[in-house]
Formats: structure tokens, C-alpha cells, sequence
């Protein structure tokens, strides 16, 4: 498996991670009321061909809102795939075995609080004691959430000792520019050192991901940056090809070190994947 040619042509002769990706089989059980209801399988053995073509060689597994928290085909993904991580979607007040989710592989959090009409309340006794166990295990929480709420939900995350990692540059609306109150939540977190950031869903998100980015990568440096592809674009299947996720970044990135953390090493050393 070898890194495809990035920037101008020059291999940057790195260990490529894909920070966010998903893995479902059309059996899987949906939540009452799904995002999406994918009408086809992505199994783990269809994304490890996809990262192979493609020269990429850690890959991320992020839980998906639609099956709530059915994390099994997660945990047997990932535990039998070294060179996978994995996120999964707890509910607070139920008991999970973190220490046998962690030597799967598992290694964070994912909260689908996007699109929710009410948003839970992170304060309650019973959301309390999840975010202490996720801290507990040295864990991470990947926030799904719309941007203008990430004021008032990192600094809660924050003050439960999680680290943060902020899904899709932000997740800004149209209506949000760089130095919005969202944009602005994000680099304080991450100027205070707990909160990385992660450069993916540019394609749901249009021009403001690139203005977004821009501003993330001039005001932070590229050391809270990890690319990620987010394959296999639920409800945007066979619009473009995975390689194009990967140009999106190339295109705007002229320096191979800056390249180098953002597409592989950040996210390896965050992850606990082996840098040569």
C-alpha cells in the first residue's frame, strides 16, 4: 500500500489516516426517527478496499445517528481490524463495559445532537456521569451539532474533562462567516488545548468549509487539524469519487509539512496508530 502523489506531484511518504468514516450493514436497527435510512450496506471490508485503492492506511469509524446505540457491528469492525479506531453512541443512564469497548478499539464518543429540536441536557446527573466515565477511560466527544450551539455545549464538555474533537470544520450555516460566535467557540477550545478539529463534510457544507478552514488553519497553525472523508456520503452517494476528498485539501495546501499533519500525523498520534 503506498501513499498516492499529493501536491505538485511530491509523496509526502506518510502514513495517511482518515479521521471519519462509516461502516453499516442494511440490517442494522434504525432509531424511531432516523436522518437517513440507507437502502444498502457499507461493510468494513468494502471502506479497507477503499483506504487500500486509495494508499491510505488508518482509517476512523464514527458512529452514524441512524442506529443509535447499536454499536456491534462497530466494535466487531474495529476489534478485528487493527488498523482501525472507533467512535460509538451512548445513552446516559445505561451501563456500558468501557474497558471492553477500549481493547476493541474503540476510542470516543460520538453525540448526534444535530437536527434536534431539543437538545439534551448535558448538566443532568445522568449525562454528568457519562462524560466522567468518557474522561475516566481517556477518551474523546465528537459533538454532531449545528454550529450556533457549540457556544454553549463546548465549554460543558470542557468542564467534564473530555477532550473535544469538532466533527466537520464546524458545521457552519450559510448564514454563519468566519468569526461567528460558533467559529469562535472552536478556537478558544482549541487555543486552550483539549479541542481538535476535524477538515471533512466540505461537500455538505459548500464555500463556507474552505473559508472556514483558511481561518481555522491561520489563526491555530495545522497541529488541531485531521482530515477526514466521511465516506460513504450518506444521502450524497456517487456524486464524486473518495480521491476527491482527499483534492479538496491537496488543493489548498501548498506546504508538504502542513500536508503531513493535517492528512496523517495529528490524527496517528491522537488516534494511538504507529508513525514510522
Amino acid at each position: 500500500m503506498t501513499p498516492p502523489a499529493l501536491v505538485g506531484g511530491s509523496d509526502w511518504r506518510i502514513p495517511l489516516v482518515d479521521a471519519h468514516a462509516h461502516v453499516f450493514l442494511q440490517t442494522m436497527p434504525l432509531i424511531a426517527v432516523p436522518r437517513h435510512r440507507p437502502q444498502y450496506s457499507f461493510t468494513v471490508e468494502q471502506y479497507l478496499a477503499v483506504l487500500d485503492e486509495q494508499g491510505i492506511r488508518y482509517g476512523v469509524i464514527a458512529a452514524a445517528s441512524p442506529w443509535g446505540d447499536y454499536n456491534d457491528y462497530t466494535l466487531d469492525s474495529v476489534g478485528r481490524h487493527p488498523r482501525l479506531r472507533g467512535t460509538v453512541i451512548l445513552h446516559p443512564g445505561k451501563a456500558y463495559d468501557f474497558r471492553h469497548m477500549a481493547a476493541q478499539g474503540i476510542c470516543g464518543v460520538r453525540l448526534p445532537f444535530i437536527g434536534l429540536q431539543e437538545r439534551p441536557d448535558l448538566g443532568s446527573p445522568a449525562y454528568q456521569q457519562l462524560l466522567r466515565q468518557i474522561a475516566d477511560a481517556g477518551w474523546h466527544v465528537h459533538p454532531h451539532i449545528e454550529g450556533r450551539h457549540l457556544p454553549q455545549l463546548l465549554p460543558v464538555l470542557e468542564r467534564a474533562g473530555v477532550r473535544i474533537v469538532v466533527d466537520h470544520l464546524g458545521r457552519p450555516a450559510p448564514d454563519e462567516p468566519v468569526g461567528s460566535p460558533g467559529f469562535r467557540a472552536v478556537v478558544a477550545a482549541a487555543e486552550r488545548g483539549n479541542c481538535w478539529i476535524k477538515v471533512s463534510c466540505a461537500y455538505r457544507i459548500g464555500e463556507r468549509a474552505e473559508q472556514h478552514f483558511a481561518a481555522y488553519l491561520q489563526e491555530l497553525g495545522p497541529e488541531r487539524l485531521f482530515w477526514a472523508s466521511d465516506c460513504p456520503f450518506v444521502g450524497h452517494e456517487r456524486q464524486f469519487p473518495f480521491a476527491d476528498t482527499l483534492r479538496w485539501l491537496t488543493d489548498r495546501v501548498s506546504d508538504a509539512r502542513v500536508g503531513r499533519l493535517i492528512l496523517g500525523e495529528n490524527a496517528a498520534r491522537f488516534f494511538g496508530f504507529p508513525l514510522p
